[in-house]
């Protein structure tokens, strides 16, 4: 039954066939080049994204302002030294040699320096039961976590010897370490254990080991390259860890399903009687075209992080770019390559039970998803309905989301000491560990006019309601720079405490430090930092909504040539986000099934999430919408009617869908096990939407949506026929007739 006389036409098909022909020579330049990429970002380094890069406007002209004077500003550290039952105040002899202990004893690690008493710098809550002891790590603020370790201790051992007291340490470097003690394995675990998980599910759904390790190597070879890319590109467009796990997470999902597209496809015309060449050049034809077109589609939404502004985001949007690009290239080159050096041996290793076919219709049908569209087509106006009704009340909870960057309690819970530690401080003095800070630059810092505005502006900022003080003025005469330090009112309670930062920038600035002539005073902190990144992300929702929306509604309509096809994409691909941030909301929002996520009490959804969500799900859903609709095309093209075309291509794509997705959401529910609640928030928003969208979407919504609209599905104004042709026809004739038999209907083949 072999018939070799098929159509090699298209970019995919081309490149599939000739890795087919120089099948070594293929995998020998994929091997360089992962060799090379790798090599060359090793060599290169890594730059990662500055502090003072992160944001525009006023946070990032006040880290200018301290970077250009070559102020070097340490690390940060307090002790908190609090009464236990309120006995023991400030201005009692045990309560001063506890203070006077911890200063000692941190001072004699080596490690710190400009060690102040709370009695010298009146750091002394209104209750008289609460006093801080601040210092400043020695060295490099980046590295300070690695040397706190000794300062720790010191004062783990003053505690010991005062119980009537609570004395406790926090600050950056303290934070971060005991953040990397308890989280730094983390996400390495989540990490490397979507490996395996994906491997186990392609064992399942493959039935043999060596089948199940191809795609497993594509897409692990093609994170391996693009992170030696990212080492060459952050030259230019700095990286970060977190970019880094987001390529890896996106890397992993979309480089197994490019690869199972592709090897199903290709089992599937051998079961269909065609020889290895003969299934191969098919697979690469279709499969291998369908895999281009996802790609570039989601390159281009990933490519709408880079609208942001904000450097974060674009590296993430640049590293899951590079590494889509990447496992796209693979699978059209490598791929074939493989399958045709390996040719029956792709059957090795079979498990037994799990080697077993499943019974399945004529070619390649899933029989599940054959009930299911039997269903579906014969009542699509009703599937319509109870469908989308049925994501519509998903969706229904996002209209009352409610975004804020978390709180330390809020993203750890109770799981750290250092969260009590951060509360107690909190309580004690309302304007929290990190206050907001100006950086006060002019042309002579010492003059009048300027002393008399720094004056001026720390009595205001008490006076204003903005602040309780203490606020201190640190003066640089030689860079001509003073940073004053403005405890915020409000303090952890984010709102309260923007509201300070408003009175700051608004009226108390203007009225002082701006009424003198050539002196700049950008106010930033954490407070600033959060509300400044917030105001720049609301800023680029639209930009980038557009973007997004706007191209991927031009690919989908150059790709299949049907103003309905590219209309129905946008429209399915926003239900599926929508009903992912109604699960979100309703999770960890309003609490709903929260405890079996270890979500309770969040009560809000991490800012930068839903932008990230939406450029990612759009991008993804568009892997499984363009393999299903390309197959639903492929089928209209060989003469079934729509109808017909409609089943035969969703039931036929069932299972590498049911597959792919099953292995996305694992890996994307890895992410959802972590303490941290934004990466939790992540994994489940991801991995909810994902099995939404390869469920009821492509498997009801998409088949009815197309059976009510019929030949409609293949409406082209004449006006767009002039617009280029990205189809290439590439749909070869079947190898033999496949007739599905179902209810004594008779395809047309």
């Amino acid at each position: 039954m072999g018939n070799t006389d098929v159509r090699v036409r298209g970019l995919a098909a081309r490149a599939g066939s000739w890795s087919a022909r120089h099948r070594w020579a293929a995998v020998g330049v994929w091997v360089l080049f992962v060799v090379l990429a790798m090599g060359l970002g090793s060599a290169a380094g890594r730059v990662d994204v500055d502090e003072s890069d992160q944001l525009k406007g006023e946070t990032h002209t006040a880290a200018k302002i301290i970077e250009d004077a070559g102020i070097e500003q340490p690390a940060g550290e307090t002790v908190l030294v609090q009464s236990r039952d309120g006995a023991l105040k400030a201005t009692s002899g045990e309560f001063r040699a506890a203070v006077d202990d911890v200063v000692e004893a941190v001072g004699r690690t080596g490690k710190v320096t400009h060690v102040t008493s709370p009695y010298d710098t009146r750091t002394i809550s209104r209750d008289g039961r609460t006093a801080l002891v601040q210092f400043d790590m020695r060295g490099d603020a980046e590295t300070a976590a690695d040397r706190v370790e000794p300062v720790l201790d010191a004062v783990a051992g003053v505690a010991k010897a005062h119980d009537g007291l609570r004395i406790e340490e926090i600050g950056g470097a303290s934070m971060s370490k005991q953040y990397q003690d308890a989280f730094g394995d983390d996400f390495q675990k989540a990490e490397y254990s979507a490996v395996p998980v994906a491997l186990g599910i392609l064992l399942i759904a493959f039935g043999a080991l060596v089948a199940a390790l191809l795609p497993v190597a594509l897409a692990v070879t093609a994170i391996m390259a693009t992170m030696g890319l990212m080492g060459l590109v952050s030259h230019v467009q700095p990286m970060s860890d977190t970019a880094n796990s987001v390529m890896l997470l996106v890397g992993m999902a979309v480089g197994v399903d490019y690869c199972l597209f592709y090897l199903r496809r290709e089992r599937e015309e051998r079961d269909a009687g065609r020889d290895a060449g003969a299934a191969l050049r098919i697979a690469a034809a279709t499969s291998g075209r369908a895999i281009v077109v996802s790609g570039v589609t989601v390159c281009v939404a990933m490519a709408g992080m880079l609208f942001t502004g904000l450097a974060e985001f674009e590296a993430m949007g640049l590293a899951s770019l590079m590494v889509v690009a990447v496992a796209m290239v693979g699978s059209v080159t490598v791929l074939p390559a493989l399958l045709s050096l390996l040719g029956e041996r792709v059957e090795k290793g079979r498990i037994p039970l799990l080697g077993r076919r499943r019974r399945r219709g004529g070619n390649g049908e899933s029989r599940f998803w054959t009930a299911v569209l039997r269903r579906v087509l014969a009542r699509p106006l009703v599937s319509v309905l109870v469908a989308a009704g049925a994501l519509l009340a998903v969706t229904a909870p996002a209209l009352g989301m409610k975004t804020q960057q978390l709180t330390l309690d809020q993203e750890f819970g109770d799981s750290l000491p250092i969260v009590q530690t951060y509360d107690r401080l909190n309580e004690a003095f309302p304007g929290g560990s990190e206050p907001a800070q100006v950086v006060v630059g002019a042309k002579d810092i010492g003059a009048p006019e300027v002393r008399r505005a720094l004056a001026d502006f720390k009595q205001r900022a008490i006076s204003s309601g903005a602040s309780r003080g203490p606020v201190t003025v640190e003066v640089h005469r030689a860079q001509n720079v003073a940073l004053v330090s403005v405890p915020l009112v409000g303090g952890s309670d984010m709102d309260r405490a923007v509201k300070s930062l408003d009175k700051l920038r608004d009226e108390v600035r203007p009225a002082t430090l701006g009424k003198v002539e050539g002196v700049r005073a950008p106010i930033t902190g954490q407070v600033a930092g959060n509300h400044d990144f917030n105001d720049q992300l609301v800023g680029s929702v639209v930009p980038v909504f557009v973007f997004v929306v706007v191209f991927a509604f031009l690919l989908m309509l150059l790709s299949f040539r049907s103003l309905t096809v590219a209309i129905t994409s946008i429209v399915l691909n926003l239900l599926s986000v929508g009903a992912a941030y109604g699960i979100l909301v309703a999770v960890f929002q309003h609490g709903w099934g929260a405890s079996l996520v270890g979500a309770e009490g969040v009560g809000a959804i991490v800012t930068w999430l839903p932008l990230f969500l939406f450029v990612i799900l759009f991008g993804l859903s568009m892997d499984y919408h363009v393999f299903v609709v390309s197959r639903i095309r492929e089928a209209r093209l060989r003469g079934r009617s729509t109808k017909d075309a409609i089943q035969h291509g969703v039931v036929t794509t069932a299972g590498v869908v049911t597959s792919a997705a099953v292995i996305m959401v694992a890996v994307f529910a890895i992410f959802g096990t972590l303490s941290m609640q934004s990466m939790k928030q992540m994994g489940v928003g991801l991995a909810a939407a994902v099995l939404i969208d390869a469920t009821v979407i492509r498997g009801v919504l998409l088949p009815a949506v197309m059976a009510l609209l019929g030949e409609r599905n293949w409406y082209l104004p004449k006006w767009l026929h002039r617009m280029p042709d990205l189809t290439h026809d590439e749909s070869p004739e079947p190898a033999a007739p496949a007739p599905v038999r179902d209810e004594g209907e008779r395809l047309t083949v």
